[in-house]
């Protein structure tokens, strides 16, 4: 039964592995502090936070938003951890925009729950007035159980009043760390969509400079599709010119990895880019005729991107607008409803029947009005979409596009790919691409287990992991075609050989870096290798030494797609895949995993960060995609080859024959 705390109440806890689930009316940064028996903080590593997220026994999420899910593993705390304090903070205190104080915002809620989502204790932090950061809860050790205590205490110092109040002596410093931390999450993150202009002309400016639930996720991914969760990058407008980075890394080569990536396009120049095309004039009265490529950018790349970012701000503003409209008109009719019969005059007879039937009639006018506006902006919104899917670049096309009968291997990395389609309830035949930036930042998560479709249906395991491996092998071969002869290799494991149906397009066409790895042995060599190469690069980067790596060594970004986890992996392979997932990206090495997770869970917490740092993808159509902007759920649709189409096939023919055109 769920424990309802007030402040200063307490409640035991049974499980030593928890989750802290977070729910504010606006993004807030969430951060976890170690304590000894007297409250204190021993140093800034006691301290999970947005820039440093895992600690021992602790993992936070890296960036703010209205919801979180803090991992707690209390049996890995040290003997000197007596406390564990919960910490929330408006990012408004610490990167300028937004409500500054909680006192202007719905009272966050914080649940104590159980890794089966099941709720131990619960806390609505009331009270809160000028402050911008507050402790909400701390976990404490007592006579060697270990309880949770509603705290609530706020700061209208913010953080760094509040470590100081904690006895950490590097409390300003700690702030400012977290500070600059937050604000490169919130300039990743998806935007809010800013105001329509009055006329309803939606021509786009450049998104500012380029992540998404519990996934985090995340918000690495699209020009506004993929949610913040997952770590999604809006196309940078101001982008720096210049060479990328060796291996997709750092701003800085010599800075450790996990740093910033850098997303400017090498082709992206600094100052301000040409207006985009004007529109076509329209009749007096009507809309503008949408226009390809209107939106602002250098090239028709850039600015066919920054319109697909433009679609999706529109869809999710206009479909957020309706709702609120909607939601508007219930509490109207309901407060109506309630006036009207709080007098036991009106509760019968014609005089209360006149009201009730008054408040109902209000909210259909309401609604309808809602419904009409919303279907205006969806009739232009589809008219947009019938424009700009005919001129996307093979990168952010759909499989059936025409562009890819025509298309050559390319001699230049594009911005970003396409990894599906997003849609929303209210507009189930528009479909917004959902592009992913490269270079990569974050591995993938196909996910092969069984799921209820949204019309109700399950599908089975084995058609699960079939349609999860065909899913796999159409990214893998999209990012082939995306990248310029021998500069993307792809490296595949399938221990017990399950998937070789699925991967015979990359198998047949040869564009793979050897056979499919089988068996123990196999999985061991390959992952043998690709830590092998992280560790080479890492080192000659952080030495100021790229160029002293061994001669003939394959500067090429790495794929790995690991087939049917967890069979076939020991406690080994598996700390590889982390560090695989952890390192790999900063020095081009990225992970496709094909795995069920609750296949999984006999490994315990250990792949809990893993699958954490992943983006979640699913092989039938899934409303997983969280946005906390505006609170809807996206439904995700992957990406599927037409029936009987053989332009996978065709595509891969053409990088394997240039990939040995290039090795000659």
């Amino acid at each position: 039964m769920t424990a309802e705390l007030v402040r200063g109440q307490n409640h035991p806890l049974s499980q030593s592995r928890l989750e802290i689930r977070i729910s504010a009316g606006t993004p807030v940064a969430a951060a976890a502090a170690l304590g000894d028996e007297n409250g204190r903080i021993h140093g800034t590593e006691w301290v999970a936070h947005p820039g440093a997220p895992v600690q021992p026994g602790l993992e936070v999420s890296r960036q703010a938003a209205a919801d979180h899910r803090l991992a707690v593993d209390l049996d890995a705390m040290t003997d000197a951890v007596h406390r564990v304090s919960v910490l929330l903070a408006l990012p408004a205190a610490n990167a300028g925009a937004g409500p500054a104080r909680f006192g202007s915002v719905a009272a966050p809620f914080v649940a104590v729950t159980g890794l089966d989502g099941t709720e131990v204790a619960s806390y609505t932090i009331t009270g809160l007035n000028l402050e911008s950061a507050v402790v909400a809860l701390e976990l404490y050790r007592r006579q060697g159980a270990w309880k949770v205590r509603a705290v609530g205490q706020g700061y209208a110092g913010g953080l760094a009043e509040l470590f100081a109040d904690q006895g950490l002596s590097e409390a300003a410093q700690l702030a400012a760390g977290i500070d600059e931390a937050v604000a490169k999450g919130l300039v990743r993150s998806v935007q809010a969509p800013p105001p329509r202009t009055p006329e309803g002309d939606r021509s786009r400016q450049a998104a500012a400079p380029a992540v998404g639930p519990d996934q985090g996720a995340a918000p690495q991914g699209a020009p506004g599709p993929v949610p913040p969760a997952y770590g999604g990058q809006p196309a940078g407008g101001q982008g720096q010119g210049g060479p990328q980075p060796p291996y997709g890394g750092a701003t800085d080569p010599h800075a450790p990895s996990g740093g910033p990536v850098d997303y400017s396009h090498p082709r992206r120049q600094t100052s301000a880019p040409p207006p985009p095309p004007a529109a076509p004039p329209a009749q007096p009265g009507q809309p503008s005729r949408p226009v390809a490529g209107d939106a602002t950018g250098w090239s028709m790349e850039e600015r066919l991107y920054n319109q697909v970012w433009g679609m999706f701000e529109d869809l999710a503003r206009t479909a957020a607008a309706y709702r609120s409209a909607v939601d508007f008109a219930e509490s109207r009719m309901d407060k109506e409803l309630e006036q009207a019969l709080s007098d036991p005059r009106s509760r019968i007879g014609g005089q209360g029947d006149a009201a009730r039937e008054a408040a109902r009639a209000r909210y259909t006018q309401l609604v309808d009005q809602a419904r009409a506006s919303l279907d205006r902006d969806l009739d232009q919104l589809a008219a947009e979409s019938e424009v700009v899917e005919p001129a996307l670049p093979p990168a952010f096309a759909r499989w059936d596009n025409p562009c890819w009968h025509a298309y050559r291997v390319p001699i230049e990395i594009p911005m970003a790919l396409r990894l599906g389609d997003l849609r929303l309830p209210e507009a189930e035949s528009i479909r917004i691409p959902m592009l992913l930036r490269l270079p990569l930042e974050r591995g993938l998560w196909i996910d092969s287990g069984r799921t209820e479709s949204l019309d109700g249906s399950f599908t089975d395991s084995h058609d699960m992991r079939r349609l999860a491996m065909d899913t796999a092998v159409a990214h893998a071969a999209r990012l082939l075609a995306v990248y310029p002869a021998g500069e993307f290799t792809v490296h595949v494991v399938d221990p017990a050989g399950s998937g070789a149906q699925a991967l015979a397009p990359l198998t047949q066409t040869g564009v793979l870096a050897g056979p499919p790895a089988q068996g123990a042995a196999g999985v061991t060599e390959v992952l043998a290798r690709l830590t092998q190469r992280v560790d080479l690069v890492q080192m000659a980067l952080r030495g100021g030494a790229p160029d002293a790596l061994p001669p003939g060594f394959d500067t090429s970004q790495q794929l790995l797609i690991v087939n049917d986890f967890p069979h076939g992996f020991d406690d080994r392979a598996v700390n590889q895949l982390r560090y695989l997932v952890d390192e790999g990206p900063s020095v081009g090495v990225h992970l496709m995993m094909v795995a069920d997770r609750e296949e999984s869970a006999g490994y315990g917490p250990l792949l809990d960060p893993l699958w954490r740092s992943l983006l979640r993808l699913t092989a039938v159509p899934d409303d997983h995609l969280a946005d906390p902007w505006v609170g809807h759920a996206w439904t995700y649709e992957p990406p599927s080859v037409p029936p009987g189409s053989e332009v996978l096939r065709q595509v891969l023919t053409q990088v394997a024959e240039a990939r040995r055109t290039w090795n000659r």
